[in-house]
């Protein structure tokens, strides 16, 4: 599989709020870090660097979540939106609001290394 580059990735989370209704993304926006973290140490971290100083992914062109996190403009708006569609370079992951709302929580309480 194709991996699209960490440039790319990030134009597409800045990007990503213009695709959800606010009313979708400000329910999302509040959810529960420690079960994102869990999450994301489950389904995520084959790829990602997911915990709070961990800078170098296991795949080099999947951008570390505190990366993710200190994009300028990132909003949980924009992660919500990112994580509710399907992308070619990453698995086909199906998740709940809650899981989207609780990963979005982890990933921004990294912002500036969390």
């Amino acid at each position: 599989m194709r991996q699209l580059p960490i440039a790319a990735f990030l134009a597409l989370l800045a990007a990503a709020p213009f695709a959800v209704p606010p009313s979708t993304a400000d329910a999302q926006e509040a959810g529960n870090k420690a079960r994102g973290l869990d999450l994301a140490l489950r389904v995520c971290a084959n790829c990602h660097a997911v915990a709070a100083g961990e800078t170098v992914s296991p795949v080099a062109a999947a951008p570390s979540f505190e990366d993710v996190a200190d994009t300028p403009g990132m909003t949980g708006m924009a992660l919500s939106a990112f994580l509710s569609t399907p992308h070619r370079t990453m698995p086909n992951l199906i998740l709940t609001p809650e899981e989207i709302g609780d990963v979005t929580a982890h990933i921004l309480s990294l912002k500036d290394g969390g």
